[in-house]
């Protein structure tokens, strides 16, 4: 007798299991979701220290070295990249799958917070971002003009066309890549310094002392 036959001598039983089968697949139609790729969630946390005029060597021996020491015994961590450039040093760190984006912000933030009195007093203090999800650029917009500067061209983007794509609905965050910031440079002669007693520290606190910051009136937006 194969196993076909009970099914044949006893239809109500066949009935029974044909509706039983019916019945889970009904079940399962309707609780089992249905996606074509799992839910995952991918974190990667940046941390940007700018120290204006450091080199990029110094920027990796005094700023990006004791921060990615500090920052590789937090929890969660999958790998690390870091860049140092001319004043600037950038650590990405990728967070492990499904790990808690709060979590892995708390630690690592408190990481870089232990080592801070390594780095140089003359740098910034570090910016630490969260991104999570994607983090591949969908959009590149570039902009160019015949009559201003790169530096004009980056604080117009900065104060009127970043602010307006950051609000976009579906965009996580706006940033500007290659701009020019305002900035004063200043050649020393070295033979007026020796003979005037001047050193570069002394010029760098003048300046710093003459900084001044004053509201000339008001400012409004439309």
């Amino acid at each position: 007798m194969v196993f076909t036959d009970i099914f044949i001598k006893r239809p109500v039983l066949a009935l029974v299991v044909s509706l039983l089968i019916l019945l889970i697949g009904f079940k399962a139609a309707t609780s089992l979701p249905i996606r074509q790729y799992p839910k995952l969630s991918n974190t990667v946390i940046t941390v940007t220290t700018a120290y204006p005029g450091a080199s990029p060597d110094l920027m990796q021996g005094f700023i990006t070295t004791p921060i990615e020491q500090a920052v590789a015994a937090a929890e969660g961590i999958d790998y690390m990249t870091s860049a140092s450039t001319q004043g600037q040093s950038l650590i990405s760190v990728y967070i492990k799958l499904n790990v808690d984006p709060n979590a892995a912000l708390t630690e690592v933030l408190s990481k870089v917070n232990s080592v801070k009195y390594l780095i140089p007093k003359e740098a910034n203090d570090p910016v630490i971002l969260k991104s999570t999800g994607s983090t591949t650029a969908v959009m590149y917009l570039g902009f160019s003009s015949e009559e201003l500067s790169g530096s004009a061209i980056s604080d117009y983007l900065t104060r009127a066309v970043q602010p307006i794509l950051s609000t976009v609905d579906g965009v996580a965050s706006a940033e500007i890549l290659g701009g020019q910031t305002f900035a004063m440079r200043l050649w020393l002669d070295p033979l007026r310094k020796q003979g005037r007693g001047v050193s570069q520290e002394d010029v760098a606190a003048a300046i710093r002392s003459n900084n001044y910051q004053a509201a000339a009136g008001q400012t409004k937006g439309y």
